[in-house]
């Protein structure tokens, strides 16, 4: 029981990196960051679940869901620049509250990353399709573009082998992030800076269409459907959680981590509600349920032309490789982060000397993400990621409160305005949005939870049996090796 509540060590604010890591990522670049894994998730798949619910009135559930992630952005801007190590919330949590809440928070964040990374692979893949059949008039076989789960009742009439262009892009971005921190970076920020000018792009051209008629009804299903949508649309908010996981790829993190986390939430909120209104008015809310690549089916019943919908189209496939990219980032982040202490088998630490990337933690990612993206339909995932966000912004918070009473000398980038008022208040909203999610989401966390207690204990224990084989008492037992410093040494 006394390990459950064992916290670890704060950081050395004289020390250098540890675990091999490269700072190579400068504040430009971890706010494109931030940007590039948030933009995409919420505009180009997210209101096809989310303005049926609400109706017009999402504009409330995103501006509900920014607000949240707002306070939770200010409290993510003091903590990370008063503790810039990677694992973001997890590692937060380790050193305020222990290591048993520590564990409960890093499965939420392998959820959270996880999930999100299938979800987006899903989207990419739908806008795939969407684009081929603009410009050649031929879609992906649906034999090779979903599982039977993710066809329905379809699936009786033929067979589906899987989602094989959304388990591709998840190896294409492992592929990427394999190169090294410093090159995925600049490639996120060319394709964020494309996103954003095509998303603009969006807004303008259904300008001439925009019918305010739209807008009534504005809230048909009440106050119960535009929290039902904030809680799905704080999906859309995820990307904070990548700014704090480059914390030791990154250069002054007590200055540039605040900059790049605040400025990130402005540019995203920003944009969100412009393409969101513009959506709204193009289109009515009774047509925006099913539309898998949401935009450039607006984009083209709107204008009664192909040409804006292809171009949308083909740019969501570049673009939306970055928000895949970044979600892969961030899992494999947190697996190098748990396994440096112990919590995960210790070969997931390892980083590449050259590149500077955890290697072996990337590839699991990868391995972990592919059959759900290949297997398991899209609007199963979103509450999911939903969930497992709230958890670990709720646990940031919690956490801020405990570094301001336990350890008020230590050195800040950032405060937090009007405290305490603001982490309090963080943790009510997010709290009131997972109520928010449906109780099926609510068990498939419970469920995910106990999955991933059952699978770390039966490891830990076969782990220990092995550090007490005779065959590998030396030198397994040598001070420094796994073994010797209670790590899981598989």
């Amino acid at each position: 029981m006394g390990q459950f509540f064992q916290r670890k060590a704060l950081p050395d604010p004289q020390a250098s990196t540890s675990g091999g890591l490269h700072r190579t990522i400068g504040l430009t670049s971890l706010m494109l960051m931030g940007v590039g894994s948030t933009l995409g998730t919420g505009i180009f798949f997210v209101l096809t679940e989310t303005a049926p619910l609400a109706g017009p009135a999402v504009i409330i559930s995103f501006l509900v869901a920014a607000f949240a992630a707002g306070l939770t952005a200010l409290c993510y801007a003091e903590v990370a620049s008063a503790i810039p190590v990677t694992g973001s919330s997890y590692t937060f949590t380790y050193m305020t509250m222990g290591r048993g809440l520590a564990l409960f928070v890093g499965a939420c964040l392998v959820l959270e990353w996880g999930v999100a990374a299938a979800a987006v692979a899903v989207g990419w893949s739908s806008y795939l399709n969407e684009a081929l059949v603009l410009l050649t008039g031929h879609a992906i076989p649906p034999t090779f573009r979903m599982s039977s789960l993710q066809a329905g009742p379809v699936a009786t009439d033929s067979i589906h082998v899987g989602n094989i262009p959304a388990m591709l892009v998840v190896w294409m971005c492992a592929a990427v992030l394999l190169k090294g921190s410093g090159q995925s970076s600049k490639l996120n920020a060319v394709l964020t800076t494309c996103k954003i000018a095509l998303l603009l792009l969006f807004v303008v051209m259904v300008i001439p269409v925009f019918d305010t008629g739209n807008f009534t009804p504005f809230m048909p299903s009440g106050v119960s459907g535009v929290s039902q949508a904030a809680a799905i649309v704080f999906f859309s908010f995820v990307g904070l959680d990548s700014v704090v996981n480059a914390s030791e790829e990154t250069v002054n993190p007590d200055r540039n981590l605040p900059k790049a986390i605040i400025g990130a939430l402005a540019i995203v909120t920003g944009v969100y509600l412009l393409v969101t209104v513009a959506s709204l008015g193009a289109q009515k809310v009774e047509f925006f349920r099913g539309q898998s690549a949401g935009l450039a089916e607006i984009l083209r019943q709107a204008t009664n032309t192909s040409g804006g919908a292809t171009v949308l189209a083909c740019g969501a496939v570049i673009s939306i490789f970055s928000v895949t990219l970044i979600a892969l980032y961030g899992q494999a982040r947190v697996y190098f982060a748990m396994a440096r202490d112990g919590l995960l088998p210790d070969r997931l630490q390892k980083v590449d000397p050259t590149t500077g990337t955890p290697r072996v933690a990337t590839v699991v990612s990868a391995l972990v993400v592919t059959p759900m993206a290949g297997f398991v339909p899209s609007h199963m995932l979103w509450g999911l990621v939903s969930i497992g966000t709230l958890m670990a912004f709720i646990a940031v918070s919690v956490s801020l409160i405990l570094l301001r009473k336990n350890h008020p000398q230590l050195r800040r980038g950032f405060s937090v305005p009007l405290y305490p008022v603001t982490p309090i208040l963080s943790i009510v909203c997010c709290a009131y949005l997972i109520l928010s999610l449906g109780v099926s989401v609510h068990l498939a966390f419970i469920a995910w939870i106990a999955l991933t207690s059952t699978v770390y204990l039966v490891v830990r224990k076969v782990a220990a049996r092995a550090c007490q084989e005779p065959s590998t008492m030396e030198p397994e037992s040598a001070p420094g090796t796994p073994c010797a410093q209670g790590r899981i040494a598989i």
